[in-house]
């Protein structure tokens, strides 16, 4: 690739389609410097081939070597494999568990012989915009590990605060309300001192997708530490909403089945609590002050018994609440 663009900027001085070649090369690698992410990157790489070469065929992925998963960043036109013979590919190498795949397709062998005959540019396109890709992948994964929870994979409690500030803050009174709704396993600690950690996971990723399951794409789900998730309902700011969601969780998690053995075949069922409360935009109250109230809701609501729901605005001066 290498030996590509030198002899392009070789040519380029006397030959006006390589000057030109280059010029849309450098153009493209000052966008993607400026690119906010990923997905950016990502669309700015179609619009290059889609432009130049009428690429519209195009497939970028992550692939995670150690989880042995793909993450699709874009996809754009007609479904295509890597071994198709209209197919091209380019792999960048991160030298960590993420590589990236730019794959794209003809869409007939005489635009396949049009894009094999510019092929060079394009190989030389890669090779000077591969830092900034691998330098996009980094932060992601950076980014990513430090957001999110390495068991369930949902964000963590800092980020899922800190990005709803900034979504109140750049919505002005869009938000109005919001229910912050706190989730918590009946006696989680019997399932790690009866049985081990390996299955507290997995109790605790098929209570996430219970969550997520039951949430729309506009609210937030974190976890916090032990069984504890938390949810930010932007998608409602309706009361009876939010309690046939909290209901609904608790329902559906009720009904999970997790295998713990399988001679003999033994299968472990849980429940769960929800305590919530709301944080209004004009109220003096804070958003850290009102998921402790909506942790202490839940504390309170697992003194009530199993599966329950409990409102922080119902509690009562007589109530008692052993948090520790």
């Amino acid at each position: 690739m290498r030996h590509n663009i030198l002899n392009l900027i070789k040519s380029a001085g006397t030959n006006e389609s390589d000057y030109k070649a280059l010029q849309d090369i450098f153009t493209l690698y000052d966008q993607l410097q400026f690119a906010s992410d990923i997905k950016q990157m990502a669309g700015d790489i179609f619009n290059w081939l889609n432009v130049t070469f009428k690429i519209d065929n195009v497939s970028i992925a992550l692939f995670d070597i150690e989880k042995n998963n793909r993450e699709d960043i874009l996809i754009h036109g007609d479904q295509f494999f890597l071994d198709d013979s209209l197919s091209f590919f380019f792999i960048i190498n991160t030298h960590t568990n993420l590589n990236a795949i730019v794959s794209f397709c003809a869409t007939s062998k005489a635009h396949f012989e049009l894009i094999n005959k510019n092929y060079n540019i394009i190989e030389s396109a890669f090779f000077q915009i591969s830092p900034i890709i691998q330098n996009g992948i980094i932060k992601k994964n950076f980014i990513e590990s430090q957001s999110l929870d390495s068991v369930t994979n949902v964000f963590n409690r800092h980020y899922l605060v800190e990005n709803l500030n900034k979504q109140i803050l750049l919505s002005g009174k869009e938000y109005k309300q919001i229910y912050f709704l706190m989730v918590g396993i009946d006696h989680f600690k019997a399932v790690i001192d009866e049985f081990d950690y390996d299955i507290g996971d997995r109790v605790l990723v098929e209570l996430a997708k219970v969550i997520h399951a039951n949430i729309s794409e506009f609210d937030m789900v974190a976890r916090l530490t032990g069984d504890e998730f938390l949810i930010s309902i932007l998608s409602t700011s309706n009361e009876h909403d939010i309690i046939n969601i909290a209901n609904k969780i608790i329902e559906d998690f009720s009904k999970i089945e997790i295998k713990v053995s399988l001679i003999p075949e033994q299968v472990l069922k849980k429940t769960a609590c929800i305590g919530y409360d709301v944080y209004t935009y004009s109220d003096e109250k804070s958003i850290d002050t009102t998921i402790k109230n909506a942790d202490i809701a839940l504390y309170e609501a697992k003194n009530k018994g199993r599966s329950k729901v409990f409102n922080f605005n119902d509690m009562k001066e007589e109530d008692t609440i052993d948090l520790f």
